[in-house]
């Protein structure tokens, strides 16, 4: 299994594989280290304000199947009025940058697609990571064509999730870590958060 994050224009943020098929997104979810640079504070800061309600840390679009975190926007099951409705219809199309993403990336290399019972996982886990790094590689030189719909300096992003940084000893940092945690898991955050998104629309 493969998870990614993938930005409107189909750069690729982040990708987490190697985990067997047979889990699901929530099994995928609690092993992947997607949160590490939020909780270790080295993510970069996104501050934006949404009806008068500030948030410091940017939000992942996700379908029904995930929890309900302060990170997290999900879709609406059942949209009520119009505002609600135009919602939905606006999350659920930015949402499909991922599956747009991932097309591109099987049309792009074949060796994707195809089955792999025949591979080793190491040998499979770097083909699926020298595909993602040229795809973002693509995607990078052809950015220019497209620079006024998407102005964002790809330079100033995260640093590449590949290499997790492994701490011995006491971490000074701990309670804050802690804290972090908190604040992503929690659900009042995301619901006020996706009320205001609903409510600024």
């Amino acid at each position: 299994m493969l998870e990614a994050v993938a930005s409107q224009d189909i750069w690729i943020w982040h990708e987490f594989f190697g985990v067997p098929g047979s889990n699901n997104d929530l099994n995928m979810l609690n092993q992947s280290p997607i949160f590490t640079d939020i909780l270790q504070g080295q993510a970069p800061r996104v501050e934006f304000t949404i009806n008068g309600t500030q948030d410091n840390k940017g939000y992942y679009l996700a379908d029904g199947i995930y929890p309900e975190w302060g990170t997290f926007v999900k879709t609406i099951p059942l949209p009520q009025g119009e505002k609600i409705k135009l919602f939905t219809r606006c999350q659920e199309a930015v949402r499909k940058d991922v599956e747009r993403a991932f097309g591109i990336l099987q049309s792009r290399f074949a060796i994707v697609q195809g089955p792999p019972r025949f591979w080793q996982r190491d040998v499979l886990k770097d083909i699926m990571y020298a595909c993602i790094i040229l795809h973002n590689i693509i995607v990078e030189d052809e950015r220019d064509a497209y620079e006024s719909l998407f102005d964002f300096n790809y330079d100033d992003g995260p640093a590449n999730t590949l290499m997790v940084e492994v701490l011995h000893g006491p971490i000074s940092y701990f309670p804050t870590m802690l804290q972090r945690n908190v604040e992503i898991h929690d659900r009042n955050i995301h619901r006020n958060l996706q009320a205001d998104l609903v409510e600024h629309m």
